[in-house]
């Protein structure tokens, strides 16, 4: 018995934690601040929506190892998703101040990234269950309409640029 117990919880702990806004529903829309290329500006949802499909992928901790990796691979790969009419913003509980030089030196002046609320964390259930304080990583794509087209949440950074980027891609050719 304990031995079924053991593997059944060793079983929960392999899934991925899963974001409670499902494919198909509607984003909800949200105004912050936040910076590119050190400067700061105000991040309107819907505004970015205007232009195509946005990638919003929350992370924990700017300067962090996985957070500043996360940020250079999506910066990489920034030029792919604008080929594909998306815009990548990075959301984080830190402030502005900190997000300024985050900005540059990590995200290498190639996207904004912008503060989450308190409530904006509970919204898009980004929570970090282990640091309140924090946003879990989860990344969205919000097609043009507003709506979830693509979700992906796991604390492993490596998974959300190519799968982020797949999502793009499917959007576009189903069009």
């Amino acid at each position: 018995m304990r031995i079924a117990l053991t593997g059944l919880i060793l079983a929960c702990l392999a899934v991925p934690a899963t974001a409670a806004l499902p494919v198909g529903s509607k984003a909800p829309d949200f105004t912050t601040v936040g910076a590119i290329a050190g400067k700061p500006f105000r991040l309107h949802l819907k505004d970015q929506l205007k232009h195509g499909p946005v990638v919003l992928y929350f992370f924990p901790k700017a300067f962090t190892k996985g957070c500043t990796l996360e940020a250079r691979a999506f910066s990489e790969a920034n030029p792919q998703f604008r080929k594909l009419g998306a815009r990548v913003v990075g959301v984080s509980r830190d402030g502005l101040e900190e997000l300024k030089r985050f900005s540059v030196e990590e995200c290498r002046n190639a996207f904004p990234v912008a503060t989450a609320s308190a409530q904006m964390a509970k919204d898009y259930d980004v929570v970090l269950a282990q640091k309140p304080e924090l946003t879990d990583r989860t990344s969205y794509v919000i097609a043009p309409d507003g709506r979830i087209a693509y979700v992906h949440s796991d604390l492993d950074w490596s998974g959300h640029v190519e799968k982020t980027l797949a999502a793009v891609k499917a959007l576009k050719s189903a069009k």
